[in-house]
């Protein structure tokens, strides 16, 4: 019996937080193993003492029917919010509320997934987008764009009205600034019935500066040895805490139904024992009749997790890649692409990662990532843009806003969307939205709100647009209002966007007609340099087919030469206009901002 097995037996598969039967009993459990007495309090009723259990959890079982606002009372008089809180009344300090979790009427129970092949991610902010049901609203525009999954930012409850949702010290209850749970669920319930997965991203590294009461009374969920850029390291050597990570996965999977995870930063978990643990956790609660995905951010590209549980991870190398060739940045992380880009940009797309356990050449002694040539290219997600690399920027630029040109920046979307790898898109990106995605809280507390603007200013410092103070106090306070209301994208469509939006649906209807019928199975076949910023990819589909991709992402031809037969073979064409579709096998070079794809039969590639 693994770790978690080991779990006090229970009709319901949760050790952490309020859960009320049918008859409006209660079972409260609260892990403070370093108090020796709490009490629960429930609004309006005298306090109760709770009975301290031997593995550190109080519990106590009493009436509280769903909408019970209570909370638990320490030795020293403080009340506290549960730890494993469903919802709060009000925000992260408030009472937190008993739920009835089988209240909601699936209008769409018998929704199984779909198998992991098909998935085009899209990533979105539920805040800037109105909440859940400004969310809902929107899942029939983007069905007919050709997306099949969307992706929420953390919903986990963080303090105030706006947070990235990466500062969440609840993460089992849906912040009430996006809505009720009831119409999160309604969220993914009108989902499925479009055919579209929800998956959720997850914070389990660290918890956020104003909220988190753990260290009150159980100290013992974080360590003394290790630190983290967030705080102490969370310490997943501890059965509980093991314990609350992993039923937290089953609660958003398996109550909410959702298709699958996202976990956020897995390299700052110091004990990777934890992660195939917990995926085989959740898998076996689920049953093999679902398709539940889940993905890894993980920047030490540590391969073997993608052969224990974990159905991809996001491909940080192949977008750093293709940023410095689109932008020619190469300062921060861009530094270590900057060198050999072309090879990179081929290894990546033939291998999946470009740091597979050699040395950073920026950084002297760091030996990254793991061999990842074996795996298949869907265990890769590819994208352009997300909230780090948008987010994470000074002044939050999309790539529509650094000068790119428009035609390379439809390259680089063209060779995303054409590869085997699983593309995900970035709210805005699919109308070549202009506007910032900036980093922004809304921090109560004075000290902190100013905490961290003079930290994210300070982070910026050894950037060359910033090492002047005056430059700094440029860019926007995470806490200001402003910063929130910046980030929007536009509601109202112009005819770039609308152009962009053509764009996009086009070469997703080639994906799902060409590509993803064929991924299963599909390996690479090698990649090679055919110029500054251009390279040609091969891959074998799981039917037998050949995929071969030409991409020029620079302005200039570069020689090459394709097949005789490719013309009938010609899946996709981007270039000039001056060259004719039909005479693509006779060029003699690849033309600047230009993508070809092709699809030989297994047949054709036999004898070719």
């Amino acid at each position: 019996m693994n770790r978690l097995g080991a779990a006090r037996a229970s009709q319901s598969p949760y050790s952490f937080g309020a859960q009320p039967d049918s008859h409006s009993v209660t079972r409260f459990r609260f892990w403070a193993p370093s108090v020796d007495a709490v009490n629960l309090v429930l609004e309006g009723s005298t306090p109760q003492r709770m009975q301290k259990l031997d593995d550190g959890f109080h519990e106590l079982v009493c009436p509280a029917p769903a909408g019970t606002r209570y909370r638990f009372a320490l030795p020293d008089g403080m009340l506290v919010p549960d730890p494993a809180s469903r919802l709060q009344d009000g925000d992260v300090h408030d009472s937190s509320v008993v739920c009835d979790l089988h209240q909601y009427g699936w209008k769409h129970a018998p929704w199984k997934g779909r198998p992991w092949s098909e998935t085009v991610l899209y990533e979105l902010h539920c805040g800037l987008y109105g909440g859940f049901k400004g969310v809902e609203q929107r899942l029939p525009d983007l069905q007919k764009l050709g997306i099949t999954a969307i992706e929420l930012m953390p919903v986990a409850d963080f303090p105030g009205p706006r947070n990235w949702g990466y500062d969440g010290v609840l993460p089992y209850a849906p912040d009430a600034a996006y809505g009720t749970p009831d119409e999160l669920r309604s969220l993914i319930d009108t989902a499925h019935g479009l055919g579209l997965m929800v998956f959720l991203d997850v914070v389990y590294n660290h918890f956020g500066p104003d909220g988190n009461y753990l260290p009150s009374y159980a100290p013992e969920f974080f360590r003394n040895d290790l630190d983290t850029p967030w705080g102490p390291a969370i310490d997943f050597r501890r059965n509980a805490v093991r314990r609350f990570f992993a039923e937290n996965a089953l609660f958003w999977l398996r109550e909410y139904r959702f298709d699958g995870l996202r976990l956020d930063a897995v390299h700052a978990i110091h004990d990777q024992t934890w992660l195939p643990e917990m995926a085989g956790f959740v898998r076996s609660r689920l049953g093999s009749e679902r398709h539940v995905h889940l993905v890894l951010e993980n920047d030490d590209n540590a391969a073997g997790l993608l052969r224990q549980g974990f159905d991809a991870q996001w491909n940080d190398d192949a977008h750093h890649v293709v940023h410095h060739l689109l932008t020619r940045e190469d300062s921060g992380y861009y530094a270590s692409y900057a060198n050999n880009a072309t090879q990179m940009l081929a290894r990546a797309l033939s291998e999946g990662f470009v740091f597979q356990g050699q040395e950073d050449p920026v950084k002297p002694g760091r030996i990254r990532g793991e061999p990842s040539a074996d795996l298949p290219s869907e265990r890769f997600i590819f994208f352009l843009q997300n909230h780090d690399q948008i987010g994470n920027r000074a002044m939050g630029e999309r790539l529509s806003s650094l000068g790119v040109a428009t035609n390379a920046l439809k390259t680089a979307v063209a060779l995303q969307l054409l590869t085997p790898q699983i593309p995900l898109v970035f709210m805005g990106e699919e109308e070549g939205a202009t506007s910032p995605f900036l980093y922004f809280t809304s921090h109560m507390q004075p000290e902190l709100a100013k905490a961290v603007r003079e930290g994210r200013r300070k982070e910026f410092a050894g950037f060359p647009a910033f090492a002047d103070p005056e430059a700094r106090s440029r860019i926007p306070d995470p806490n200001e209002e402003s910063t929130w209301e910046l980030s929007r994208v536009p509601e109202k469509r112009n005819q770039t966007a609308n152009e962009w939006r053509q764009w996009y649906r086009k070469l997703l209807a080639l994906r799902y007609q060409y590509i993803v019928p064929r991924l299963q199975g599909a390996r690479s076949m090698g990649a090679r340099v055919l110029g500054e910023g251009a390279v040609s990819a091969i891959w074998q589909m799981g039917d037998g087919a050949r995929l071969s991709l030409y991409c020029n992402l620079g302005p200039d031809p570069c020689p090459f030469t394709l097949a005789p037969h490719i013309d009938r073979d010609t899946v996709f064409f981007m270039g000039p206009a001056d060259v004719p579709g039909m005479s693509i096998g006779a060029l003699t070079a690849l033309p600047g901002h230009c993508v070809i794809a092709t699809l030989e039969s297994h047949g054709e590639h036999e004898h070719a």
